[in-house]
């Protein structure tokens, strides 16, 4: 892992990936693309947007596309056929090119104008995770997110408070050669901290869906959650961290040790 001291990324000269994976939201491709554009447009480095099309069967994918001949920074995955938000985040993270990754939501409920505030703290973290705050969703999806919350929380040991909040920053070297399984994507920052990762999290604002419906149905999250965190457990449980015990004695660092030994 880097070190905490010194700075990661200057937003002058740092390259930024911005991860968004998309399934069935043409109403919102074209106000998304407009808004990143407004907020990273003092963003003066590399900079990359990275849609990932979960398999779309509206006209996601020919906005997307209309959208790249205006912005060619966009760049467009597509899945033949809906794979589920993890599969998106895997392809995403194995295709980004910036030193630090952003990833948000396809439905304009997360704001981008956080995304730099967010990558500055990379300087001090490797995984910056976003609280929702005064959250503009119905009741039952309160009420879901904050039971899945607590269910992860208390079976892995963690305090992450909303995991479900796709607003992240992170350093792209965390996300390499990271091998996620389906629905791993909510339980992102503990299998980070598993890996050695620091993570802080921090307050973002919310914003209430104006266009479309939620494509992710609610109550079979919280199903499919409730048994994904017992194989985080096992994992947690069960990981082997040795590096602390650990010493190599090749044959020429022992002969090195001899012979300032006898001077």
């Amino acid at each position: 892992m880097a070190e905490r001291s010194g700075v990661f990324m200057d937003l002058g000269t740092g390259s930024l990936s911005v991860i968004i994976p998309v399934y069935n939201e043409a109403d919102n491709i074209l106000p998304l693309v407009e808004r990143l554009g407004v907020s990273l447009s003092g963003w003066a480095g590399p900079l990359e947007t990275l849609f990932v099309d979960d398999g779309s069967t509206d006209r996601t994918l020919v906005l997307l596309r209309q959208a790249q001949q205006r912005e060619p920074r966009i760049r467009i995955v597509h899945f033949r056929r809906h794979l589920g938000q993890t599969a998106a985040m895997a392809a995403g993270f194995g295709l980004a090119q910036g030193r630090a990754v952003a990833t948000l939501d396809g439905d304009l409920q997360n704001d981008p104008a956080a995304i730099p505030r967010l990558v500055r703290l990379l300087n001090e973290w490797h995984v910056v995770c976003g609280i929702r705050i005064r959250r503009q969703d119905g009741w039952v999806k309160r009420v879901s997110s904050r039971i899945g919350n607590g269910l992860r929380n208390w079976v892995t040991g963690e305090d992450i408070v909303d995991t479900g909040c796709t607003l992240k920053a992170y350093r792209r070297e965390c996300l390499q050669s990271l091998e996620l399984y389906d629905g791993m994507h909510r339980f992102l920052p503990t299998l980070l901290k598993m890996r050695g990762c620091r993570v802080t999290q921090v307050p973002v604002s919310h914003c209430p869906r104006l266009r479309g419906k939620t494509k992710y149905g609610t109550w079979g999250r919280i199903l499919k959650g409730a048994a994904d965190v017992w194989a985080v457990r096992w994992m947690k449980k069960n990981r082997l961290d040795y590096r602390p015990l650990l010493e190599v004695l090749d044959a020429d660092a022992m002969r090195r040790t001899a012979r300032k030994g006898k001077g």
